[in-house]
């Protein structure tokens, strides 16, 4: 896939709320549109005004980035369902950044054949780790949060795209069994081919094994 996708998506603060586009490449690029600013980051927890002065009071920031809002937005992410191929679930996501109440999270609510499977955590790791194990025996979503070659750095990242795709070093992630060593993530990092957001995928996804890199399988045993 290439080129930017464009999202549907809803901004509200205390000043009311309006529908809006985001514009992704789904890596480390977001763009946005509100009230006329034109706002960028690398996740949704961090866009920040582009040029001029920051338009206070008509938006509220916090060291920068956008502050005292809920974003929403929505996307489709595929299930493969044994026996009956793959299936399209939309995806609805709203991230609360200090509104209405003084807390940040975010909320992923996945719709698949009639059904609704809802999360709420920091970020998308935890979120879709949730969902993907409360999917009916045999459905398993198919993005990079669940492939083959992707995986978090052990000191931890941020709400979203803080995953590294290993697709271009797959002989050297195929070896890797833990956190130091040879072998140890800590070691093959810099051989990552670049960071994606957890929803994105391209033609090279695999299903992750249970003995798959760092962090383990998807989803986590501990979600059963």
């Amino acid at each position: 896939m290439s080129g930017l996708l464009r999202r549907p998506g809803r901004y509200t603060d205390r000043h009311g709320a309006q529908d809006i586009v985001f514009e992704s490449d789904g890596r480390e690029l977001i763009r946005t549109t509100i009230r006329g600013v034109r706002f960028e980051g690398k996740t949704m927890d961090s866009l920040g005004a582009q040029g001029g002065e920051l338009p206070e009071p008509m938006v509220t920031f916090r060291d920068g980035d956008l502050w005292a809002c809920l974003l929403e937005w929505g996307l489709t992410v595929p299930v493969e369902v044994e026996g009956r191929g793959e299936r399209i679930a939309t995806v609805h996501c709203a991230v609360r950044l200090g509104y209405p109440v003084e807390t940040e999270d975010l909320t992923v609510a996945l719709r698949l054949d009639g059904r609704e499977y809802r999360a709420t955590h920091p970020d998308f790791e935890d979120a879709l780790h949730e969902i993907g194990a409360a999917l009916p025996g045999g459905a398993r979503l198919k993005a990079c949060i669940s492939c083959a070659w992707s995986d978090y750095h052990p000191v931890g990242h941020g709400m979203m795209t803080g995953l590294a795709c290993f697709r271009g070093a797959k002989d050297v992630y195929r070896r890797c069994d833990g956190k130091k060593g040879p072998d140890g993530i800590l070691t093959i990092w810099p051989r990552h081919t670049e960071f994606v957001q957890e929803t994105w995928l391209c033609e090279q996804f695999e299903h992750r094994t249970s003995d798959r890199g760092y962090r383990g399988p998807f989803p986590f045993r501990g979600w059963d």
